[in-house]
């Protein structure tokens, strides 16, 4: 007999998990409906030569490509005859939903109108090596707004606002989204003497390691023989990563030291950087994002190399060590090798997977104790089923999820079934109660019982339930 066993990787939950998880998929899915995003989806394989264009190193080696049993007895006897390129096959699985995305735009430019909205909750797939808390198949939650040959810096902002819009609702616990700019740091390397692109973009992936590894790390490492940066220069990249504005007008003073720091060595770049954060955090603002819940943090820089502008990472307050639970930013071209248009956007991704289990062994979960059954009709007595499906169909189209037990047995365990299911009403209608015109409702969450008419069954249990979720904050 084979032992049933999970994949290594794979998040795999129980019924009232899975509750919690498709909650929190509904709340991110409502906020970006709000601000007017519009669903896609693609297929979970792309052809791989589409998949493959924009990676290559570590990237590659953990794609998961695909192949029929077919295709594989073919590719077999094509090899025994001496055919064949050896090639990968023609089918992967997505490792993310960008590259997906660019393709999808650059197929459908001329159908769509720019600039374009869409918000993609999908699985992807990596062949990550298997560790605590690290995925080979996990939820992403993406928005992006794709522009026309050019993107107005204003939609920096409002993506901002966005995530403000989805943690508030998710209630997980204070957050802060902080925000720099890539111009900003590049420009401000470039006054420090990092002048060559390629090696900013690595000075800019060690900053980024700040947070995890250490100011010592860094300097050790830019100082190295990797990088062989002066000391005084290193010392001055360092404090200019160090920065956290503590507020609004703290952060646009931040922005005008950066550049009175840097002087007339202050080049084009860093201004621009400089200008687009000024004009990112007035919109906040205007948005109504509270001065809480952003800041500037000049150490932001985001390990990939298309980001060209405004980044973001958003982080619990009171959680720090589980890291970014939402990250993004702006790029110029979205998808140059699949068309010639220019197609710069603006984009940020929440993980949920892994989100969802760092808050679930943090014990910041709400509701996992609850069911998506509000209500279970308990059957007392063979004779009684009608009665007992006739109560169900009017709580059903009172709006109340209800379950019916459909064989009769003793009611301690049919309250048992209910207490372990986490159904938080049993109603009950035994002979008494159907000759008065009433039924028995045992409250199990407050452990009370008491009686109603059934023509106000429905209607009680929703304001009961709506005073609970108010208590709760949801």
């Amino acid at each position: 007999m084979i032992k049933p066993r999970t994949p290594p990787g794979i998040m795999e939950l129980l019924p009232r998990e899975q509750i919690a998880f498709q909650r929190m998929l509904d709340v991110i899915r409502r906020n970006y409906e709000r601000f007017g995003f519009l669903p896609v989806e693609t297929p979970v394989f792309e052809l791989s030569e589409v998949l493959l264009t924009k990676s290559g190193g570590e990237t590659e080696r953990q794609v998961y490509f695909v192949q029929s049993t077919g295709a594989l007895a073919n590719a077999a006897a094509d090899a025994e005859a001496g055919k064949g390129d050896g090639g990968p096959p023609e089918l992967a699985l997505r490792f993310d939903l960008t590259v997906p995305l660019a393709r999808y735009v650059a197929e459908h430019e001329h159908e769509l109108s720019f600039p374009f909205r869409r918000y993609q909750m999908q699985r992807v797939y990596r062949g990550e090596r298997a560790q605590r808390g690290r995925f080979r198949e996990f939820y992403q939650c993406d928005i992006d707004v794709i522009g026309k040959d050019t993107l107005n810096i204003r939609y920096d902002a409002e993506v901002l606002a966005v995530i403000h819009a989805v943690f508030s609702e998710l209630g997980i616990g204070a957050f802060r989204v902080h925000l720099n700019n890539r111009k900003l740091m590049r420009g401000f390397f470039q006054a420090q003497g990092v002048t060559d692109p390629q090696q900013q973009a690595l000075v800019l992936r060690e900053v980024d390691k700040l947070d995890k590894r250490g100011a010592d790390y860094v300097r050790d490492t830019l100082a190295g023989p990797d990088f062989g940066l002066p000391a005084a220069a290193v010392e001055r990249i360092l404090a200019f990563v160090a920065v956290r504005s503590q507020s609004h007008d703290d952060a646009l003073a931040r922005i005008d030291a950066a550049l009175a720091q840097a002087g007339a060595d202050a080049g084009e770049a860093l201004r621009a950087g400089a200008a687009e954060l000024r004009e990112v955090l007035g919109l906040v603002k205007a948005l109504g994002v509270p001065e809480s819940a952003y800041c500037l943090n000049f150490s932001i820089a985001r390990g990939l190399d298309y980001y060209t502008g405004t980044v973001y990472e958003t982080q619990l307050v009171e959680h720090p060590e589980i890291g970014s639970i939402c990250s993004g930013g702006r790029y110029e071209d979205l998808a140059s090798h699949y068309t010639k248009s220019r197609l710069p956007g603006v984009g940020i991704s929440i993980g949920l997977t892994r989100l969802f289990w760092q808050l679930r062994e943090a014990g910041l979960i709400a509701g996992i104790a609850e069911s998506s059954v509000q209500a279970m009709v308990a059957l007392m007595d063979e004779a009684r089923l009608d009665q007992a499906l006739d109560i169900a169909r009017h709580l059903r189209a009172g709006g109340i999820n209800t379950e019916v037990q459909m064989e009769a047995r003793k009611v301690g365990k049919q309250f048992q079934y209910a207490a372990r299911a986490g159904i938080r009403f049993v109603v009950l209608a035994g002979e008494d109660e159907l000759a008065r015109g009433v039924v028995a409702v045992k409250d199990l969450a407050r452990e009370q019982q008491f009686e109603v008419s059934r023509e106000e069954l429905a209607g009680t249990l929703r304001v009961e339930l709506e005073q609970a979720r108010a208590l709760a904050g949801r």
